[in-house]
């Protein structure tokens, strides 16, 4: 959606190894208003055209797709993607209408570029699910590459949302990984360990009197539905809120 930083030009790169030299690299910049479950954030969001521009030039990206809203949804549309499972859980369950408005855009994009192959990143672990989901059910020919994601220095996630944040959060944030990587640490140790106490450790560690934590849960990784034990790998996953900015992340964990 734009306002690009070094994990959006790590996708592409990844694009353009999928490609190869003589293939077609495409970027999509749009922010998209109907995933937006809030307005106030649709308005803050940032947007960096000129800037995302010469970094896509950089990268030697073939063509960049930048439609305004109006181009992509007409006044009367009425067709909407649902996805009715995987997105019950985590954003789905705090941001409704919003994997409606991801589905819909994304297969719009794929209609309208027919690609080989889209490289999305694991830092929206469950956009990427339900991406691959509408995939596998609608037949779409197109095959979906994931990226890891890219982290600062200090651990935090990678975000256009990250420069909203005032110092002292942006301070603050490095918590939601210590937080997760905690969860962790406490499973190695101590294979036996509950989910609850497994999002105890994490909660602790998170929680700040700057922040607002949206949800803190751990779920199936495949099916995304509430884990009740870790014989499967599961996914511990969060949103914190700091003011009205809110920044996500994941940790994956394997089962016992």
């Amino acid at each position: 959606m734009g306002a690009l930083h070094a994990g959006h030009l790590a996708l592409i790169r990844r694009a353009r190894e999928a490609a190869g030299p003589d293939g077609t690299v495409a970027v999509s910049i749009f922010v998209n208003p109907i995933q937006f479950d809030r307005p106030g954030d649709l308005d803050a969001y940032p947007r960096k055209l000129e800037s995302d521009l010469e970094k896509c030039r950089s990268e030697g990206v073939d063509l960049v797709f930048t439609p305004a809203p109006d181009a992509m949804y007409l006044p009367d549309r009425s067709v909407t993607v649902l996805e009715t499972s995987l997105s019950k859980t985590l954003c789905g369950a705090t941001r409704p209408g919003h994997f409606d408005g991801v589905c819909t855009v994304v297969l719009k994009l794929f209609n309208l570029f027919r690609p080989a192959s889209a490289v999305f990143g694991e830092k929206d672990f469950q956009q990427l699910a339900i991406i691959r989901r509408m995939v596998r059910d609608l037949d779409l020919p197109v095959e979906i590459i994931a990226h890891p994601t890219l982290r600062e220095p200090d651990g935090l996630a990678m975000s256009s949302r990250n420069a909203r944040l005032t110092p002292d959060q942006r301070n603050d944030a490095t918590r939601i990984r210590r937080g997760l990587e905690a969860a962790a640490s406490l499973l190695e140790a101590r294979p036996g360990a509950t989910p609850a106490e497994l999002l105890e450790q994490a909660r602790s560690a998170i929680e700040s009197p700057l922040n607002r934590i949206d949800y803190l849960e751990l779920v199936d990784a495949e099916s995304l539905q509430p884990a009740n034990d870790l014989t499967q790998a599961a996914l511990l996953a969060t949103a914190v809120f700091y003011g009205d900015v809110r920044l996500i992340d994941n940790r994956l964990l394997p089962s016992g």
